[in-house]
């Protein structure tokens, strides 16, 4: 399970919150305890005495003589409970409170993260994703290659095996994907079921068009007003386990773009972060649109993969009888 810390943050404010309202909860449930029924707080003072003379008593090494004392705090503990019952209160009314019991609101069992935390850290990572409702919405199997044929067909299957393998290694197989080709043949699909096969296998994953990309760092960079609101998403772009960028050269290009970028692709390989990059720009116009440091760095450290052929978007909406 791998956070950034901006990520780690939030679960810890998670469970500290939990940990705050449960014992709040746990607070309230004792007042009342002990303000509505008769004879509650004269037993429940004798167990904390009871429990401090015990105290004292192993301390000193005396433990045989805790035997009566022992007996005598389970003797109370039942008449507590016989207390809460008569009142029409659950025995465990006073137990702690936790929203998972396994846990214990820790997040953790034995060193290994508990299903809370696994739940918890999902459902975070959709959520930072950008596109959330877009990536609960797909998978592998909506992708198909029906409207593929000879030399499509070759380049489709070579693109989904490279994704499908991509999913696959990811723990020990550090790669980069370009994944380009023509308007509506596949390519933003294809990344988001990457994205999603990995988040649910608790990865973080980052999802930005390049446009929107370059107007974070933009206003990062000039606008300082906003600067320390934006640090947490600034460098979630660095830290996250996979950064998906779509539609490349659909943004502004210009010297600071260029220069970002090569800045984003750069830190990202030299930190063994991932990167997904979405374009309809081919190899040679790349090359024409961006910097010979940019072009180096992908065809140097990105495998490239090819879709193309019939608008799949349209084709779709063709088969449902929308157009």
């Amino acid at each position: 399970m791998s956070f950034t810390n901006a990520q780690f943050e939030q679960i810890k404010r998670i469970y500290d919150e939990r940990r705050m309202l449960n014992g709040q909860e746990s607070d309230r449930r004792l007042e009342y305890a002990e303000k509505t029924i008769p004879g509650f707080s004269k037993i429940r003072d004798r167990m904390v005495s009871l429990s401090m003379e015990m105290a004292k008593k192993l301390a000193l090494g005396e433990e045989t003589t805790c035997e009566e004392y022992k007996k005598e705090y389970a003797d109370l503990v039942k008449q507590k409970r016989d207390l809460l019952v008569s009142a029409s209160l659950p025995q465990d009314y006073l137990d702690p409170i936790y929203t998972c019991s396994e846990c214990k609101d820790t997040g953790y069992i034995d060193g290994k993260a508990c299903r809370c935390l696994k739940k918890i850290s999902v459902s975070m990572l959709y959520n930072r994703s950008n596109i959330d409702s877009y990536l609960r919405s797909v998978d592998f199997s909506m992708i198909s290659d029906k409207y593929y044929k000879d030399e499509e067909l070759v380049a489709f299957r070579d693109t989904y095996d490279n994704a499908i393998n991509f999913v696959k290694n990811f723990d020990n197989d550090f790669k980069n994907l370009v994944i380009y080709g023509t308007v509506g043949s596949g390519k933003s699909l294809m990344s988001a079921c990457i994205a999603r096969e990995l988040i649910e296998k608790e990865y973080s994953v980052l999802y930005f068009s390049a446009s929107n990309l370059m107007d974070l760092f933009s206003r990062y960079s000039f606008d300082h007003s906003k600067r320390n609101e934006l640090y947490s998403d600034y460098a979630e772009i660095f830290e996250s386990d996979l950064l998906i960028i779509d539609d490349l050269g659909t943004e502004q290009v210009n010297s600071f773009t260029i220069t970002t970028l090569f800045t984003c692709l750069n830190e990202r390989f030299l930190n063994k972060k991932s990167t997904i990059i979405s374009t309809n720009l081919s190899p040679k116009a790349i090359a024409e649109t961006y910097t010979e440091r940019i072009y180096s760095r992908l065809v140097g450290s990105y495998t490239f993969c090819k879709l193309y052929g019939p608008d799949i978007r349209f084709r779709n909406k063709f088969d449902r009888k929308e157009v």
